[in-house]
């Protein structure tokens, strides 16, 4: 009626096993390493630079999808005032400008 007694199985393995079923998880992140990690780390260093570089007279595409005109930029504060229409200027936060579509040539030295 009771059950026989269970004995214990022999512990088999030792190191090799343990190392053996890691290998897959350290696969998997590395494939998510340069899947999805690098490349988005390589993309935001793009924007950073993008903003880093904006000036007077670049039309610009907000994340909120408004298009306009750079007409000033603080470099004190993180933030750009952008012309959406005549006499319609709103400041903008930097990180939100999502493009630039038109970039304007950095202005000429005088020459003496």
């Amino acid at each position: 009626m009771f059950a026989s007694p269970a004995y214990a199985q022999a512990a088999g393995g030792g190191a090799g096993a343990g190392l053996a079923g890691f290998i897959p998880i350290i696969l998997i992140f590395g494939i998510m390493y340069f899947l999805m990690i690098r490349p988005q780390q390589k993309k935001m260093k793009q924007h950073a630079a993008m903003v880093a570089a904006l000036r007077r007279g670049d039309q610009v595409v907000t994340q909120g999808g408004l298009i306009g005109k750079v007409t000033k930029v603080k470099d004190d504060a993180n933030e750009v005032e952008v012309e959406l229409a005549p006499d319609v200027k709103v400041r903008v936060v930097r990180a939100t400008i999502a493009q630039v579509m038109n970039k304007t040539e950095p202005a000429e030295a005088d020459k003496k």
